[in-house]
């Protein structure tokens, strides 16, 4: 059944003249004439009760017309459902991020502004380690990753990696530490010999692998007394006095009592990846756009403010 025809017998309906709906409608009258008498031809049915004076539904017309109502309703809902998934506003997101992700304030409003602005998608969380999201992204488990990592990620074919911002390391050690009362700026190569408590390597892996990389490069290999699987319980241990740790900037926002941050010099950086599909998802591509717009907006922030 032809929706067209739905909605010109609806017209003639409501006027319950030929002439004014064909009018409404744009049309002349006798194409109009022409429509309903095909859809009735279609049903098998009289829906109107036609003479040269008036119009009126037959009892068949009366109860095909509430039909006729919900079914152009159902169609348009669909049509807005179509449209909507297109553009990214209904469907499914999953992501993955590292366990420093959220600390970061330009992921925190990336995804702040998409539950805003898109708060019909379900958004699907999952705190995973590096290789554990770059295989659910293979596998279509999930749409899009953030990871942290000093050089850009390996990822197989189909995939590939944003830099979304680039970020100094410090030194995290408890107050009373002797690393925490030298003049100077501490550097890796005074890690020597002291007890190092580190995130776990699952989870952590390329900043782990480049921190013994940098421990090798000032010739000597770092004491990890610990590792652990959270952040709470890495800065829990560290301002306890079980060793010291390297942290990413934007996790000096979270106040820890009696942990002291120290710059390092030289510097060490670490770098957030967004890692995703060639071919992404209306949502995913929706959510790209935001964090992107995220890390510009924060960019363009004068450098005090």
């Amino acid at each position: 059944m032809d929706l067209r025809h739905l909605r010109y017998f609806l017209c003639v309906a409501e006027e319950m003249h030929f002439g004014r709906a064909a009018q409404r409608l744009g049309m002349s009258q006798p194409p109009l004439s022409q429509q309903i008498r095909a859809l009735e031809q279609e049903l098998g049915v009289r829906l109107f009760d036609r003479t040269s004076r008036r119009v009126a539904l037959t009892e068949a017309g009366r109860l095909f017309l509430p039909e006729a109502r919900k079914t152009l309703a159902q169609a348009d809902h669909a049509a807005q459902v179509a449209r909507q998934a297109q553009n990214g506003h209904l469907g499914r997101l999953a992501m993955g991020f590292t366990a420093s992700a959220p600390f970061v304030p330009q992921i925190a409003d990336a995804l702040y502004d998409f539950r805003q602005n898109f708060p019909q998608v379900d958004l699907k969380l999952h705190e995973l380690g590096r290789d554990d999201q770059v295989a659910r992204i293979e596998r279509g488990d999930l749409d899009i990753g953030i990871i942290r990592g000093v050089e850009p990620p390996s990822l197989p074919p189909g995939l590939q990696a944003i830099c979304l911002l680039d970020e100094e390391m410090l030194l995290a050690v408890r107050q009373d530490h002797e690393l925490a009362r030298q003049t100077a700026d501490p550097g890796i190569a005074d890690l020597a010999g002291v007890p190092v408590v580190l995130y776990a390597t699952t989870s952590s892996a390329d900043f782990n692998d480049h921190f013994f990389a940098l421990c090798d490069q000032a010739g000597f290999k770092p004491d990890v007394t610990l590792e652990v699987g959270s952040f709470a319980t890495l800065l829990g241990l560290v301002s306890a006095g079980f060793g010291a740790t390297i942290l990413a900037r934007s996790l000096s926002r979270l106040h820890v009592e009696k942990l002291i941050l120290r710059p390092l010099f030289p510097q060490v950086r670490t770098r957030l990846w967004m890692i995703h599909k060639d071919d992404l998802p209306p949502t995913a591509q929706a959510f790209r756009a935001v964090i992107l717009q995220a890390i510009s907006r924060h960019d363009a922030k004068p450098k005090d403010a």
